[in-house]
């Protein structure tokens, strides 16, 4: 288990480029040092049996089937363009 007295504060708030202060060193490390502790308890968790996972409930294809279906017609499509040429949507040009 790891105390929070063991716990390089400093170097953690190096990497997350963080400055803390006194009080915030302190607190911080007492709370790293709570979660280490926590993360030891899971350890010990004999899970020989548990074939690993990605969700905690099996997802199988959660995808809708593909399948074909009829779109818009060009009409349809372009009924609200602001402006269209040859079945598209006429845009201003945007680079010369």
């Amino acid at each position: 288990m790891a105390n929070h007295n063991d716990i390089d504060i400093d170097r953690v708030a190096q990497l997350a480029r963080v400055e803390l202060t006194a009080e915030e060193k302190e607190k911080f490390s007492r709370q790293l040092g709570d979660v280490l502790h926590h993360i030891t308890q899971l350890e010990q968790v004999d899970v020989s049996g548990v074939e690993p996972s990605a969700h905690a409930y099996p997802m199988v294809n959660v995808w809708a089937d593909d399948v074909a279906q009829k779109g818009l017609s060009a009409e349809d499509a372009l009924r609200n363009a602001p402006a269209r040429r040859d079945n598209m949507i006429a845009v201003p040009k945007v680079v010369d």
